[in-house]
C-alpha cells in the first residue's frame, strides 16, 4: 500500500484508508464479525488509516472499531468525530462545539474506542453558534492533555480553515469527494494544498452507486439510509445510474471495477487527497485497496471528465436538513 502524509505531521497514511460507518446500521443490517475481518484485512494489506465517528451507531461504531484494533493500536492512524449531538426534541440531532462539550465528547470516544490518544479529531459539522476560535482552541487543550494527536475539520469553508489554522494547525479537512460530488474543485482542494493539510475524501464511491452494484432503489434495503437521499430518489435516481453505465463501460475496457476507476481518479487530484472508501465486506476492501496500483494516462482522465464533469450528478447530496450544515 502507497502511503501519503497527514497533514504536516510527518506521519504516514495508507494513500486510502477504510471508513467505517457503513459498519453500522446505516445502509441496512450489518454483521460485527464481519467487519471486524475487514478491518483486520485492511491492516494486513497496510491500510492504516481508519474513521469512524461518535455518532455513527450511536457510539457503537467506535466500540466496534476499537474491539478490532485491540493489541494492533500501533499498526492504526485512528480518526474520529465530534460534534452531532441529539437534538433534545426527538427530532435528530443539533450541533455543540462548545468548549465543555469538546472535552466531554472526546473523553467518552476514548472510553469507547479503548484507547488512550486519538491520533486525528474532528469536528463533524462546525456549530455555527459558537465562533471556530473557541472550538478549536478547546480540541487544542486535548492535545495539550495528551488525548488527541492532530486536529481536523469536516466540511468545513473556506474562511472557517483559515480561522481554525490561526488558533492551531490543522492537519486534515473532511469533505465528501468524488466523480459525481466535485464541489471541492471550487476552493477546498486549493487551499487546503496551500495551507498543508490533508483533504480526506469521504464516500468517494458516491455512497455506493459508483460500485456499479446498484440498479434500482430496489437493491437498497427497506432501512437504508440512502432511499432519504435525493441523488437516490425517483427521476435522480435513473439519471445518476446512466453516468454509472458509461463508467462501467470504461472500467470493462481497462479490465478494473467502476469502482477502482473511481479511487484511482480520486489519487490524481493531488498528492495530499486521501479516499476513504467505506466496506463491510473483505472482497470489497480488496478492491478498493487494488486501485492504488491502477494508472490512468492523459486520455483516461479526459474521458472521465467527459463522463462525470462538475455537476453531473442530479440532486442534493442531503436532505434539506443536512445541507444546512455544510460548508459551515
Amino acid at each position: 500500500m502507497q502511503t501519503r502524509k497527514l497533514g504536516k505531521t510527518g506521519v504516514d497514511i495508507s494513500a486510502i484508508g477504510l471508513g467505517c460507518m457503513s459498519m453500522s446500521p446505516v445502509y441496512g443490517p450489518t454483521n460485527d464479525a464481519t467487519s471486524v475481518a475487514t478491518i483486520h484485512r485492511a491492516l494486513e494489506l497496510g491500510i492504516n488509516f481508519l474513521d469512524t465517528a461518535d455518532v455513527y451507531g450511536l457510539g457503537g461504531n467506535e466500540e466496534l472499531v476499537g474491539r478490532a484494533i485491540k493489541g494492533r493500536r500501533n499498526q492504526v492512524v485512528l480518526a474520529t468525530k465530534f460534534g452531532f449531538v441529539a437534538s433534545g426534541e426527538g427530532t435528530g440531532f443539533g450541533l455543540n462545539g462548545t468548549p465543555p462539550h469538546v472535552q466531554r465528547a472526546a473523553e467518552a470516544s476514548l472510553r469507547r474506542l479503548g484507547v488512550e490518544t486519538i491520533d486525528l479529531y474532528y469536528q463533524h459539522r462546525v456549530d455555527p453558534r459558537t465562533p471556530i476560535e473557541e472550538t478549536v482552541g478547546a480540541m487544542a487543550q486535548l492535545v495539550d492533555q495528551g488525548k488527541v494527536r492532530f486536529l481536523g475539520l469536516s466540511e468545513a469553508a473556506p474562511d472557517t480553515i483559515r480561522r481554525a489554522q490561526a488558533v492551531h494547525p490543522i492537519a486534515a479537512l473532511q469533505t465528501e469527494y468524488s466523480l459525481w460530488t466535485r464541489d471541492p474543485e471550487d476552493e477546498l482542494l486549493g487551499i487546503t494544498e496551500e495551507l498543508g493539510i490533508t483533504f480526506v475524501a469521504y464516500s468517494p464511491l458516491g455512497r455506493g452507486i459508483l460500485t456499479g452494484a446498484l440498479k434500482s432503489v430496489d437493491d437498497l434495503a427497506v432501512d437504508d439510509w440512502r432511499r432519504t437521499n435525493p441523488r437516490f430518489q425517483g427521476e435522480n435516481f435513473r439519471k445518476n445510474l446512466e453516468l454509472v453505465k458509461e463508467l462501467e463501460a470504461m472500467a470493462e475496457e481497462k479490465g478494473t471495477s467502476p469502482a477502482q476507476l473511481a479511487l484511482a481518479w480520486l489519487l490524481t487530484r493531488g498528492k495530499h487527497v486521501v479516499p476513504i472508501p467505506g466496506s463491510r465486506r473483505v472482497e470489497r476492501l480488496e478492491e478498493n485497496a487494488a486501485a492504488v496500483d491502477i494508472k490512468l494516462t492523459d486520455n483516461e482522465l479526459h474521458r472521465l471528465e467527459l463522463i462525470a464533469p462538475v455537476g453531473a450528478a442530479v440532486g442534493q447530496r442531503y436532505p434539506k436538513p443536512m445541507m444546512e450544515a455544510l460548508n459551515g
